[in-house]
Parts: C-alpha cells; structure tokens; sequence
C-alpha cells in the first residue's frame, strides 16, 4: 500500500545555498515494492526468491492508481494505455490507463522512448499528453506523460504498466518532443498502434544519448547568441513542460530539491537489509544529510555534447542524469585493472539506476571478474564463497553485499551461483557526443546503500550544485552471513 501524506518524525535542515523561496509542502515517504520477473526456478530450495529485478511505485494519474517502474536511469513518465491490445498485457490483469479518459489532454504528439545499451536495447512508442498527477499526496495538474501503445520493455512481467523516470529534463525525449513543438507548433500524426512486447527486458536504464542540435537547428541559429537564446527558453520551460520531480522543484513544492532511495532485499536473505522506501523532498526517518557521504555529478561540456550555456552564464555546465565518478574498482580488496577498451582520457564514472535490475560494467574488466572468482573460463562458483566488488566514491569505498553479488545458477540446487554481474557497451569519445559512463551501477549496489539524490539548482546548476550521497547498509559479517543462508538451505534439500 501506498503510504499517503506521512511525513518524517525526524527532519533535517539540509544546507542548500538554493535562492529559491521555502515552499510550504512538506516532504513524503512512499513504500516500494519489488517486482520479479516469472521465476526459471520453483524456489522450492533455493536461496530466496529468484531476483530483485525491479522496484515500483504506485502513482495516481487523472485519478488511476497505477504501477509503475522507479527509474533513475531515465527521465520519462509513461503509462500502457488502454489502447493497447497486445494479448499478454490484456491478459495481465494489471490496470492501464485510459487513454480515452477525458482527463488526458492530448498534445497530437507521438515519442518513441530509446532504453538500454546495444545488449538491451527496448522502446516504447506512443501519444505524448497530459494530465493531473498524485503522488502520495503531491498533486499536479498538466503533467506531460507518454500514453504507450507499443513496447517491448516488458514492464508488465514485473507488475508494472508503466516507468517513472526521475532523472533530469534533458535527458527526457517528452520534454525536448514538447518544448520544440511549442516553439514552432509542431504535430504528428495520430496513430493508434497495436502494442507488443515479445520478450523481457530487465534494463530500463537510458543509454541512447540525448542530442541538443535541434536548438541550433530549428531557431535557425547562425551564431552562438541564437543558441543562447534557445537555451534560456529551454531552462525556462521546466517549470510547465518538464519532468515530474522537476516540476514541483522549479514551482518551489518541495522543501528539499531531490528524493532518496532504500531497496529491500528479496532476493538471498530474504527480509534482511533495507526497508523498501522512496523519501521525496526529505530524508528517511532518523536520516540527515550528515549521514551521507556526497559527492557531485559529472556534468557535459558543449565539446562532449552537452548543452550550450546562454550568454549571462557562459561557464555553466549542465548533469544530463545521475552520473558520478569513480575512484577505482575493487574485487575482495584488490583494485580491479582499468578497461582498455576506452581512452583513459575518460573519467572512470558510473550511472546509479534502480531501473536496472543487474551490475554492468566494461567487457574485459567483467572476463576478468569471473576469471578471478572462478579460477578459470566459466560464469558459476560457490554460493559460499563470499565475493566483494567494492567502488571507491570520493575516497570511500562502497561495497555491494556479497549476499546480493549472487545469484542462484540452478534450480534445488544451493551449491553453484552466479554473479549478478555482466557487461556492457563502453564510452567512447566522439563529435556527436555520448555517455561516458562505463560502469551501471544497478540493483544490486543499490540494495547496499542507502542514495540521495540532490538537483539543486536544475537551471543554474553552478548557483546550488547537483549531487549524490551514499550511506552504506551492508554488515561487517555479511560473508558470514551468506554462509549461513547457503547452509541454512543445503539442510533444507537434505529433510526434502
């Protein structure tokens, strides 16, 4: 159940140097559920239930309580509509939303939403329009969303009709589809899509980069101060056109510009850890921002394809999601090599995503992860050997639990484990821009850590620096504790 308009008995003043006025609207906490996919294995003996493979929210759009995928790797809020009429969605029996409502506003524009890497790679397609949204409590009326036809993320495996994105607007293809229509009344087509999802994707996290020459190109811009210009009108767009979270934050509804996420642990364990809570506009009971360890976002210049930044603030640089840096990469205590896949002109940095539901990292430094931990070619190990992959954060090393770096390989079967860990595409530099992250830091990094996540200032972000806090969960005994888990369940198979 969603907890409704509950604030903290505990709050923290937080020291933002923000110009912006105190708004008066308290912060919320809201619980949050783990979705898994249909289990490979029965779990009869087993370690737990099979994965944690994603976290929803409920959120109440024109009036619909809806499911949906918590996502801070993209930027996005959509919902399957009605409309659709794939077989496997209708025969979910989850609610959609419908798209005929009189409460959804249509803007005659279609999106299609780009997700994953080139090993993941999903969409979804469909009307852009809007509607009031109500989020534990926090309303708003003329929230742009994405009302989905088609897809192939397969939300609706995990319990979810829909991804609440909670990155920031430039990385939002509704935002940019939105304030470049209003600009020159731009429309599409109106179709109504058969949707179809044929298989299930994990990752929901944005890979495919955003691209700001259509603000050169459509203001038909013939020198920087045109651009300059398009990029005043863009920032200034955020309060009416942009993202959820941003929206409240630029119309001063929240005390505390950004949210913070805990993830339970479902998976080997199960019960331990964690308390599954999305705190927005606050803290967690009995947190403060001195608890957390913080450390700021990478942010794009123009030459990397970042935005443009107008006249009056030429030196401002823009975050396009939640990006940090990296120290280095740790295995059971020893630094991992660097990649040499990419140029070490890169920054070693790593997206922090709840909507991933694995560990990703860069191909040759995850051959030698596996090589290390398995003693030679192979994915599996035992489940009771405790493994620790560890980042070092500002200075600071952070380690996934060993009891989340798992994953049980066959069913009834407790002797054999993989890690929740695979690669993925590594950055690269080029003209046109492009993520220079070569880490994903997903579920389970997540699951160790308690993350705070800080706007700032969305449109000057020099004048209050977006950035991140990290508070580690995981127990000077866990290896211990995986141990026991393991030993717990061989005993069990051994009575069956």
């Amino acid at each position: 159940m969603v907890r409704l308009s509950r604030t903290s008995l505990f709050l923290c003043n937080f020291k933002a140097v923000s110009s912006l006025t105190v708004p008066q609207t308290p912060g919320i906490q809201l619980d949050l559920f783990a979705s898994k996919r249909p289990p490979i294995q029965s779990g009869r003996i087993g370690l737990g239930d099979y994965a944690d493979a994603i976290y929803n929210v409920q959120i109440h759009i024109g009036g619909n309580q809806l499911p949906v995928v918590l996502d801070t790797g993209s930027s996005d809020l959509w919902v399957i509509s009605s409309n659709c009429n794939d077989s496997d969605v209708l025969s979910s029996n989850l609610p959609l939303y419908p798209q005929d409502s009189p409460t959804f506003v249509s803007s005659n524009l279609d999106t299609t939403l780009l997700y994953g890497d080139s090993h993941t790679g999903t969409r979804a397609f469909g009307r852009i329009g809007q509607d009031s949204i109500n989020l534990a409590g926090l309303h708003l009326d003329g929230q742009y969303l994405a009302a989905i036809n088609n897809t192939n993320t397969g939300v609706t495996e995990t319990g979810s009709v829909g991804i609440f994105g909670l990155g920031f607007p430039l990385n939002s293809a509704i935002w940019s589809n939105v304030f470049l229509a209003s600009r020159y009344a731009l429309t599409t087509t109106s179709r109504r899509q058969k949707c179809t999802i044929p298989q299930f994707s994990r990752d929901y996290s944005a890979a495919f980069f955003p691209r700001f020459e259509w603000l050169t190109r459509t203001s038909r811009a013939s020198n920087i101060d045109d651009t300059s210009s398009m990029t005043s009108r863009a920032l200034a767009s955020y309060s009416s056109q942009g993202p959820l979270l941003v929206r409240l934050i630029e119309l001063n509804r929240l005390s505390v510009p950004g949210f913070t996420v805990s993830l339970q642990r479902n998976s080997v364990d199960k019960g331990s850890g964690n308390v599954g809570l999305l705190s927005i506009g606050e803290f967690p009971p009995r947190l403060c921002e001195e608890d957390f360890h913080w450390v700021p976002l990478r942010h794009y210049l123009p030459s990397q394809g970042g935005l443009h930044p107008p006249n009056d603030i030429p030196n401002e640089t823009y975050p396009i999601s939640w990006e940090i840096y990296l120290d280095d990469v740790y295995l059971d205590g020893h630094k991992l090599p660097r990649s040499n896949l990419s140029s070490p002109a890169i920054a070693l940095s790593a997206l922090v995503d709840t909507g991933n539901s694995l560990l990703r990292g860069p191909t040759d430094v995850v051959s030698h992860i596996y090589h290390t931990i398995n003693q030679g070619p192979g994915e599996t190990f035992p489940c009771d050997a405790p493994h620790t992959l560890a980042f070092e954060i500002g200075g600071r090393l952070f380690p996934v639990d060993p009891r989340d770096f798992i994953s049980q390989a066959f069913e009834n079967q407790v002797e054999l484990c993989t890690a929740t860990l695979v690669d993925t595409d590594v950055p690269v530099l080029s003209e046109e821009g492009g993520y220079l992250y070569g880490w994903n830091l997903g579920v389970p990094f997540m699951k160790s850590v308690i993350t705070s996540f800080y706007y700032g200032n969305v449109t000057h972000p020099s004048r209050d620096p977006p950035r991140m806090g990290f508070k580690s969960t995981v127990p000077l005994d866990a290896g211990k504790r995986l141990k026991e888990v393991v030993e717990q369940a061989n005993r069990k198979r051994k009575k069956i």
